[in-house]
């Protein structure tokens, strides 16, 4: 198996394939981490954009840990691809403690279920998945470490002269998308306190991948022609492969109680910039409308790269990926990330 190291990254990226292959690829740092920390992994609610990759990095760097992948697999191509990875899987409604209660009992969780999506309209649910959800499974795996899936959209619109928020930026922002994933910090937050539960809540920026996410939806506005709001005009993106990385190390370096984590490149981007940059390697000249205000949900990265270093992969290599994957038309999840959007409203 090849390591993921910033010398061997390719050119390109071919094909489906070998992406998921790139985003599931572990580094040395990532291996000699898991070696460290002692049982198996559980990843809850697995079978969503990032959750498969991050499973079969799990495993492919550490090959003789059992790497548990549990979600409701309303997708049984999702399930089934997981398998072939010498994952194993077990379909589970993490609304149901009996069924939460019933999975196996491993020293390390990743927790991953949500809902973003679809919120407006159908808040109940989302506060149910958000908030009642989490606070099952804290309660039911309380003798484990816990790092847990959380988002930059807990945080309020901060300058987009500083250095975007931090861990100790305190939390605000509007729309019940936003307010009901800090329920599900809190959650954790309570049980953590309660029962002694080390963990980190992971306080996710954009993630890149080349079928869906910010660079994505940029891209393909460049290449059709389509003008890009610049209103919501800075953004914290990684690669989605590097975030699964330092998320996976989180599980050797959890506190007690469980703290958050912003995962996200040192770096904030702007829009125009990032548009220009894949004008330049798609040979089409953006169309920009609006202005750019003054803030933005943009979140510092200093405290991640302090523990595990920069990203492996930086944004002109994510730029031209991304430009070559639009330009030949590759696949695409059809699942925009609603970046630009300034009232909460998913």
């Amino acid at each position: 198996m090849r390591l993921l190291e910033p010398h061997a990254l390719p050119t390109r990226l071919d094909d489906d394939a070998a992406v998921e292959d790139l985003l599931s690829r572990p580094s040395q740092a990532l291996i000699d981490d898991l070696a460290q920390v002692d049982g198996d992994i559980m990843v809850l609610g697995v079978g969503g954009k990032i959750g498969p990759t991050l499973a079969h990095l799990a495993k492919r760097a550490a090959p003789d840990k059992r790497v548990i992948g549990v979600a409701r697999f309303s997708d049984a191509g999702v399930r089934a691809r997981l398998d072939s990875w010498g994952i194993e899987t077990i379909a589970c409604d993490l609304l149901d403690r009996d069924a939460v209660a019933a999975l196996p009992q491993v020293l390390n969780v990743v927790y991953m279920a949500g809902r973003k999506f679809g919120t407006s309209g159908d808040e109940p649910f989302t506060w149910a998945m958000n908030v009642d959800a989490p606070a099952i499974s804290a309660e039911i795996f309380r003798e484990s470490r816990i790092v847990a899936f959380s988002t930059l959209c807990v945080y309020p619109f901060t300058s987009v002269n500083g250095g975007g928020a931090e861990e100790t930026t305190q939390p605000g922002s509007p729309g019940e998308y936003a307010n009901s994933c800090l329920g599900r910090e809190r959650m954790f937050e309570y049980f953590s306190a309660a029962h002694g539960t080390p963990g980190r809540l992971i306080r996710l920026g954009y993630a890149i991948d080349m079928r869906y996410g910010v660079l994505h939806e940029l891209a393909t506005k460049v290449r059709d022609g389509t003008p890009i709001d610049v209103t919501t005009g800075h953004t914290s993106i990684i690669w989605q492969g590097d975030a699964s990385a330092q998320i996976l190390r989180c599980l050797l370096h959890c506190t007690n109680p469980t703290t958050p984590l912003n995962i996200t490149a040192p770096a904030i981007e702007t829009i125009r910039g990032l548009a220009e940059g894949l004008g330049e390697r798609l040979g089409k000249q953006p169309e920009f409308v609006g202005q750019e205000a003054a803030t933005a949900w943009v979140m510092n990265g200093t405290e991640a790269a302090r523990m595990f270093g920069p990203p492996m992969v930086d944004t002109d290599t994510m730029l031209d990926w991304t430009a070559d994957w639009v330009a030949r038309g590759g696949s695409s999840y059809g699942k925009p990330t609603r970046y630009e959007s300034r009232d909460g409203q998913f």
